[in-house]
């Protein structure tokens, strides 16, 4: 898991005036990349409790997610893709994580991630 993120994990940040027809290639390009990632999570999280949980965390939220899943989600536009890429890394997450934790708060590695939600 660890290779995978290291090595194969690659999103590309256009300027967003390339990005913003939906029909050109970068941006066809980064959004593959984008899901490609968004599934490596998923399995990645699916190992919660398998592999011991702070693996989990490292790999699939701080490494995964911060350093490339949230670059791309700053950078689209607010809307319906905004929302649909949020939901889909939302769900990927462990509800085991969040039971036990008072109203408004999360994990800290969630902290970026739940401040680009708010806004």
């Amino acid at each position: 898991m660890k290779k995978s993120v290291e090595e194969d994990v690659f999103i590309p940040l256009y300027p967003k005036s390339s990005v913003e027809d939906k029909s050109s290639l970068r941006s066809k390009f980064q959004e593959r990349c984008f899901w490609s990632a968004v599934k490596l999570l998923s399995n990645i999280l699916l190992w919660d409790g398998i592999v011991q949980e702070d693996t989990v965390r490292d790999l699939g939220v701080s490494k995964l997610l911060n350093r490339y899943l949230l670059l791309n989600l700053l950078n689209t536009p607010p809307g319906p893709d905004n929302i649909e890429k949020c939901s889909k890394v939302v769900a990927c997450l462990p509800e085991r994580w969040f039971q036990g934790l008072r109203s408004g708060s999360t994990i800290p590695e969630l902290r970026n991630f739940c401040q680009h939600l708010l806004q």
